[in-house]
């Protein structure tokens, strides 16, 4: 398989998520608008098994910056995520 960019050419953002949400698992769990948690579990496992697969392939240098980008990455998704929700929250004021 050739090699895909981590990033878009021309804007230089990541496009990780775009691939990611190609990938048969995530499609199939997202088919029904919902993740069951038998989904979520499914996808932890494949996650472990091919960090499992790469993590020895990797020097300490080459570990070191890996498991920076991951972490980068994860702290990334989930400010989008809380920075959508609350983009989405609604902005009705309670009057009692």
């Amino acid at each position: 398989m050739p090699r895909q960019s981590w990033l878009d050419d021309s804007a230089q953002t990541p496009v990780i998520d775009d691939y990611a949400q190609k990938l048969t698992s995530y499609v199939d769990a997202m088919a029904d608008g919902k993740i069951e948690e038998h989904e979520l579990e499914s996808q932890e496992q494949r996650l472990v098994a091919l960090m499992k697969e790469v993590e020895p392939l990797l020097d300490d240098a080459q570990h070191a910056k890996v498991t920076e980008l991951l972490c980068e990455m994860t702290a990334y998704n989930l400010m989008r995520i809380v920075q959508m929700a609350s983009e989405h929250r609604g902005t009705t004021v309670w009057r009692p």
